[in-house]
């Protein structure tokens, strides 16, 4: 076992989040996880605080992209199916068994923050490289200017069949790939991820593993080994989110920096 797993071992611990800074997070939710054949699912578009948050404002950002991967369908398009309302933004009834990946993919926002709010923000993400880049330059004080973008996936499973959909590489520019069917895990079980940035596995980078239990919502704070995979315990049945954030120098004007925030959600049901 690598010194940097020991460390992983021993200070991961659960707590309850009571408030979060950055309030970035964002996610495809259903109301469960496991459909019939002939079910219909809706999905919402959530963001904020604690896996929990408010739904997405389409008014304000864009969908670029919002595909179904099964092993039926290579992809199939859902952008059309889209709708702006609060929640309850896209359905969609299964025809077929098998394990089935929304992914969806969001336009470049802009925006503007306070210096000690932006810093805070960059220590919570563990976006330490960003920090040294702003204390080299003398730019801890300075209001930050910022374009983000969001990819968000989400498993969900039709029928008994599974099959490996799950782990498909969309080959989004920030991607969380989970190493086995999350249909299959029980309490009990590990989960191994493998985070991607431009195609490369990433090192060393902070991952977030959310998950609910009750009314109450959990999270570990997990940095990626080596070979850019995380691996954790399934403590609870219910909903789950991994998520990760990349800050870079902004590579188009008007903006210090962009950010691209990755998530996937998937759950856990009881097994009999």
């Amino acid at each position: 076992m690598s010194t940097m797993k020991h460390r992983i071992t021993f200070t991961i611990i659960f707590f309850l989040i009571v408030s979060l800074a950055s309030g970035h997070e964002f996610w495809l939710q259903t109301e469960k996880f496991r459909f019939s054949i002939g079910e219909e699912m809706k999905v919402d578009f959530m963001v904020g605080e604690n896996f929990t948050g408010e739904f997405w404002d389409l008014t304000k950002h864009k969908v670029e992209k919002l595909d179904l991967y099964s092993s039926i369908l290579p992809v199939k398009s859902l952008l059309k199916d889209i709708k702006p309302t609060k929640g309850k933004n896209v359905s969609y009834k299964f025809e077929n068994e098998g394990t089935h990946l929304f992914v969806l993919e969001s336009n470049s926002a802009f925006i503007e923050m306070e210096a000690g709010k932006f810093n805070e923000y960059l220590k919570e993400d563990g976006m330490e490289n960003i920090l040294d880049l702003k204390k080299k330059s003398n730019e801890l004080n300075k209001r930050s200017k910022e374009y983000y973008k969001r990819f968000a996936k989400l498993i969900v499973q039709s029928g008994s069949k599974t099959d490996e959909t799950f782990r498909k590489r969309i080959g989004l520019r920030y991607e969380i790939i989970p190493l086995t069917n999350p249909a299959l895990l029980k309490v009990g079980d590990y989960l191994e991820c493998r985070l991607f940035w431009d195609n490369i596995p990433a090192p060393h980078t902070m991952v977030k593993v959310w998950n609910h239990v009750g009314n109450k919502t959990f999270l570990q704070n997990i940095y990626s080994e080596d070979d850019g995979t995380i691996k954790f315990p399934i403590s609870s049945v219910g909903p789950w989110m991994v998520s990760a954030v990349k800050m870079i120098p902004s590579e188009k004007q008007g903006a210090d920096y962009q950010s691209l925030w990755a998530s996937l959600v998937f759950g856990v049901e009881l097994t009999n």
